[in-house]
């Protein structure tokens, strides 16, 4: 992020580096403060002492994604490539925010896009997903940016995108129902025709056990 600072921590070994704004974060946590004594809590007591920065910093995180340019992402490593056969990553984890309530949800996302003189580093794909889920967000918004990037980045015959959610915001509170699951889906190009995305379906759900 711009005028960021870097937080160090040693970590088994290694050296993990966040890097939070701090003016943005001196800003939130004032405003946490007040919400803590709003809820008639006590912002001076031991174990709160720290809560407001800390939820200043972790909403830095959640939300990392306004500073990433996911079209980018995918130009850093797009290579030609002669492959015209579907290319599926499936099971990538999704943590995300409802921009409703600010409460999480989470799940998996299946992608897939058929090769159209490009392909690009498998490692990219995840890497979109995070870049448009870290934001305050609405799962269907989020399963049609991801299409939309990939489409209009790689060009491809077809885009193909499945995320499977659970919202904390229906488990915690309002229906509090905890084990339901929502699915959407987005489709360019090729996976418009059934037999596509027949296919597409077919190997998101196979087990290769």
């Amino acid at each position: 992020m711009s005028n960021s600072t870097d937080f160090n921590e040693e970590l088994d070994g290694y050296k993990k580096i966040d890097q939070y704004n701090p003016v943005q974060v001196d800003r939130i946590a004032a405003h946490y403060t007040d919400i803590l004594s709003a809820l008639g809590e006590d912002p001076n007591r031991e174990g709160l002492l720290k809560t407001p920065e800390r939820v200043a910093k972790a909403l830095q995180f959640l939300t990392h994604g306004y500073d990433i340019n996911a079209a980018e992402v995918l130009k850093s490593a797009m290579f030609e490539e002669d492959y015209s056969q579907m290319v599926v990553v499936k099971d990538i984890e999704v943590y995300s925010m409802c921009e409703h309530h600010m409460l999480p949800f989470f799940g998996k996302a299946h992608i897939a896009y058929i090769p159209n003189g490009h392909i690009v580093g498998l490692s990219k794909i995840p890497r979109i997903v995070d870049a448009f889920a870290r934001r305050l967000q609405v799962q269907e918004r989020l399963t049609n940016e991801i299409r939309d990037c990939i489409q209009e980045t790689l060009n491809p015959a077809g885009v193909a995108v499945v995320l499977e959610c659970k919202h904390m915001c229906m488990a915690m509170r309002g229906v509090q129902k905890q084990n339901s699951v929502t699915t959407t889906s987005a489709f360019t190009g090729a996976f418009q025709n059934d037999v596509t995305r027949s296919e597409f379906l077919r190997l998101i759900t196979a087990s290769l056990a």
